[in-house]
């Protein structure tokens, strides 16, 4: 039985021959051995790192190169290079060089799929410029390009540079073809093992929000009035939906910005997409861009895992962003490249993401009062503000104060095991004079409280129970900025005296203002609202 591996060499050759038949054997089997070498290396690694540092162990013995990578294709019409470098214990993720496509070198290659061989980079000057460039910043002559090409798919390009000029003169290609085919398929699975991984942490992060989403109480319930005003906004949402633009609602807090929102998604083509909401006054500064793009592990202190943002988790749908006048100036500026770029990195990370989404930005802010002091940018203001809906106060649309009234006394009815609540015209009559400061929000708690306190099957709101405005102070279209949050200070004040100065829990001024208690304590703070010394820390009755 023969040997494969020994090559049979007739006595009668010459010496020349003999040793050139020699030469060659030596030269297959330590091909040979370099191939296995390289399908060692990469067939045991998916994640990205590591196997490109395999690659860099192996692949340097194979060629005379000084400089060697692998370039791969990213959204933009752009290339993603890589460098590869042998990687030993505890050692960093490589950092990713990204260069435009058109003008290189690797970009014809992985368009044609074919090889490219040149032994000096002035050839390449006029066709290829980003390349030509490149190497010179490098001081590189020689460089060798081959497509990495599994079936249809050419996954990116790896190649080799040297210093020396025509350095890939005499080059082994038989062998190089067999290494590029080895290494795209485990760049293949490796690249398959990110998209799968990928995939199953964002479906794993959308999860943890809707779980979130269900625990939380929906506000207002659906949007219920019948008034003019209410169907000029309605009117809008319909002609908006089905548009890509970006909305900015304004109105006061409890208005219902948020379903209107929701219904501009749910009207939309993206509908089948999750609505991601974020509250941008209710998280700090500091961890603002954390929540809007997330972040990678050892971004900042307690950063222990990667984390996905809620660009991300929107990707697909609409991002739904409440009280976007309380943004920092710089994260406006990264919330504008977004809604222009569509592209965005994670806190730590200088991987640049893809991402398509459509925003919807709410305020109850004058954002143009804010431009207008350098507190709000003013192109991030006229790209959030294309298509702008205001939403009217309750006491614009006081018809549909008694709608509003039977549908969450119906709802809390049933919600309390209770058969029936009627509410008595007095009643009635008392809420439909309220100013209403909290506007729907603050009417559904009124409701809420007063169900749960009712005896028997009647409703009994008493004037207590309400802080009536001056409907001139209120709403009338000449009253000054002063008075206006005089009025609101007032109010504030008398709430947080029959809460006995509780801000927090079921029986705090917070609930009662239909307000959390972070954007209650800013507002203290905004209209000069402090707690005496001598007041009690007992909430009181609010009956």
């Amino acid at each position: 039985m023969s040997d494969v591996s020994t090559t049979r060499v007739p006595a009668e050759l010459p010496h020349g021959e003999l040793a050139a038949l020699l030469e060659q054997q030596r030269r297959m089997s330590e091909e040979l051995a370099a191939l296995l070498d390289v399908n060692r290396a990469v067939g045991r690694h998916l994640e990205r790192d590591e196997l490109f540092g395999a690659l860099a162990a192996s692949l340097r013995k194979l060629i005379e190169t000084d400089h060697f990578g692998i370039e791969l294709p990213i959204a933009g019409d752009r290339l993603q290079g890589h460098l590869l470098t042998p990687r030993g214990p505890g050692a960093e993720p490589t950092i990713p060089t990204v260069l435009p496509a058109v003008g290189t070198a690797c970009n014809w290659v992985l368009q044609r799929r074919e090889w490219l061989v040149t032994g000096s980079r002035d050839e390449l000057r006029e066709s290829f410029p980003i390349t030509h460039d490149v190497m010179g910043q490098k001081g590189m002559e020689s460089l060798v390009a081959m497509p990495l090409q599994t079936g249809e798919r050419c996954r990116g390009v790896l190649f080799f540079m040297a210093a020396r000029r025509e350095a890939y003169a005499q080059l082994r290609r038989g062998l190089l073809e067999q290494v590029a085919s080895a290494v795209a398929v485990a760049l293949d699975d490796c690249l398959a093992h990110e998209e799968v991984r990928s995939l199953r942490d964002r479906l794993a992060a959308e999860n943890s929000y809707l779980q979130e989403e269900i625990r939380e109480e929906q506000h207002f319930g659906d949007i219920v009035g019948s008034s003019a005003a209410l169907r000029q906004v309605l009117s809008l949402v319909e002609a908006v939906a089905p548009t890509p633009s970006t909305v900015l609602i304004l109105g006061e807090t409890g208005t219902g910005k948020e379903l209107i929102a929701r219904a501009i998604h749910e009207r939309s083509a993206r509908s089948e997409r999750p609505l991601v909401k974020l509250n941008c006054s209710a998280i700090s500064a500091g961890l603002v861009e954390s929540e809007l793009f997330g972040h990678v592990r050892g971004a900042f202190t307690g950063a222990h895992a990667e984390r996905s943002g809620r660009f991300e988790l929107a990707d697909g749908g609409t991002l739904f962003l409440d009280e976007v006048g309380e943004l920092p100036l710089d994260t406006q500026a990264k919330l504008l490249r977004v809604l222009q770029e569509r592209e965005y990195e994670r806190v730590g990370s200088s991987e640049t993401r893809r991402v398509d989404v459509r925003v919807i930005a709410a305020t109850n802010r004058d954002l143009e009062q804010q431009v207008a002091e350098g507190r709000f940018r003013s192109d991030l203001y006229f790209r959030l503000a294309v298509l702008p809906i205001r939403v009217p106060p309750l006491r614009e649309r006081r018809e549909d104060v008694r709608l509003l009234v039977h549908f969450f006394v119906d709802r809390f009815a049933r919600q309390l095991g209770k058969r029936s609540l009627r509410v008595p015209p007095e009643t009635l009559e008392r809420l439909l004079a309220y100013d209403w400061p909290g506007n729907v929000r603050e009417l559904q708690n009124v409701i809420e409280r007063a169900a749960v306190l009712a005896r028997g099957e009647t409703l009994e709101i008493g004037a207590e129970s309400l802080e009536p405005l001056s409907t001139g102070s209120a709403a009338a279209p000449g009253a000054s900025a002063t008075s206006l949050q005089e009025v609101a200070r007032q109010h504030v004040l008398s709430v947080l005296e029959r809460c006995g100065w509780v801000i927090d829990g079921p029986e705090g001024a917070a609930q009662s203002l239909g307000l959390s208690p972070s954007t209650l304590r800013s507002r203290m703070k905004k209209l000069g609202v402090r707690r005496p010394r001598s007041a009690s820390r007992a909430p009181t009755s609010p009956r």
